[in-house]
């Protein structure tokens, strides 16, 4: 499935089942707002005092499920971080647009926004068989992803 194909279903989308893994290695999930950019980065908002923050912290892999209508999904894991600076306003505006009420939020005590860069996305419709598979190398936040595998 080509980058365009999969931003265009993940921003039909406004909501996403975030998984983190626990300082002493439970899993722990939560439904979250999310926003996509063009380039599969994925922002979502939190406040500090809550567990995806503190097992964030500890450790930024992340994995999300976004779809399920139709049993259309697709699966996300990345790598997450706490963007500062310009990439916070970049994170945040993306969001914003999304998530207009968001701008709400930033008067919250101990907001945050996190922001995901994907390492493998998997886009399955169970009703018609087709399952793709899309492996993003290493990059900076900055790059965008390299162009990804695919196995279909």
């Amino acid at each position: 499935m080509q980058i365009e194909q999969l931003y265009d279903f993940i921003r039909a989308r406004r909501l996403a089942v975030i998984s983190t893994t626990s300082p002493g290695g439970d899993p722990q999930s939560a439904l979250v707002g999310v926003a996509v950019s063009p380039e599969l980065h994925i922002v979502f908002d939190t406040v500090k005092s809550s567990r995806k923050y503190t097992n964030l912290k500890a450790d930024p892999r992340i994995s999300l499920v976004t779809g399920w209508d139709g049993e259309i999904t697709v699966q996300y894991e990345g790598v997450a971080v706490e963007p500062e600076g310009e990439a916070l306003h970049q994170a945040q505006s993306l969001y914003f647009k999304t998530w207009p009420d968001g701008i709400e939020h930033q008067q919250w005590p101990a907001i945050t926004w996190f922001l995901i860069v994907p390492r493998w996305i998997r886009y399955s419709d169970f009703g018609s068989g087709r399952i793709e598979e899309n492996n993003f190398s290493p990059t900076t936040l900055t790059s965008g992803p390299s162009k990804p595998s695919t196995r279909q």
